[in-house]
């Protein structure tokens, strides 16, 4: 089972406690997990499995064969329950959208169109390290941190705009749902909709995908965070998602 190193996971915990250190830790980008080395000795990039596969996009066009190949009567034996579950997707020349689940086989209990252009966020997954922060600015606390609705999203420390989280999935995205209940981890590109105009998804670009296991970390009523978990078996996550309340 891939996990966390513990080391790493006790700076989650420090840094999720303290929410002047995680806003600081989102704003600026700066690394959490300790330095890596490869069998040599030397420094590694800290470059896993899944953001590796996810560089290969170009390549990744029959992706949509594997999903195919999932029958329902099948589905549950790839994937564990009660696992967190992010996905990333989105047209090529569209927006990309996050969606969390904490059962792989039930709706996205956070859903939001994230203000990052998909081919933006594609460079990005080719760094080392991708860290997404969500920020709401909301002055009220009897809702849960994830039950905010405006957020300012922040990309590698960079500020990208401002979303707004939804309750209800879109035709593309309960498609996007439907051809991955049975996949836990893995990046590629997915079959367009039957009923989408083809011009229109030409005009878009491919839908790609990205989903992975993470860990979740509650530091405080104000503070959540998911860590990726490789499934390489390496010392620590690369792609870290941070929901924060400042007030």
């Amino acid at each position: 089972m891939p996990s966390i190193h513990p080391t790493s996971y006790k700076q989650m915990q420090m840094q999720m406690q303290n929410p002047a250190a995680l806003l600081k830790l989102v704003h600026h980008g700066t690394s959490t997990t300790p330095g890596k080395r490869t069998k040599s000795g030397v420094p590694s990039s800290g470059s896993g499995g899944l953001l590796r596969m996810f560089k290969l996009f170009p390549l990744l066009t029959t992706g949509c064969k594997m999903v195919a190949l999932l029958g329902a009567r099948h589905r549950r034996s790839f994937i564990a329950d009660h696992a967190t579950i992010g996905t990333i997707f989105g047209y090529r020349r569209g927006r990309v959208t996050l969606a969390i689940q904490e059962d792989p086989h039930s709706m996205p209990v956070f859903l939001i169109e994230l203000p990052i252009n998909a081919t933006a966020f594609h460079k990005e997954m080719a760094s080392d390290i991708l860290r997404i922060a969500l920020e709401s600015e909301t002055k009220t606390q009897k809702k849960k941190v994830m039950e905010e609705y405006v957020w300012a999203v922040y990309c590698n420390g960079r500020k990208m705009g401002y979303s707004i989280r939804r309750k209800q999935m879109s035709d593309d995205e309960v498609h996007v749902m439907q051809l991955l209940k049975g996949v836990s981890m893995g990046a590629g590109v997915l079959p367009c909709p039957k009923d989408q105009n083809q011009k229109e998804s030409s005009a878009d670009g491919d839908l790609t995908y990205f989903r992975a296991r993470f860990d979740r970390v509650v530091g405080s009523k104000d503070s959540e965070a998911f860590y990726m978990i490789n499934p390489d078996s390496s010392e620590g996550p690369e792609l870290s998602i941070f929901f924060v309340r400042v007030h």
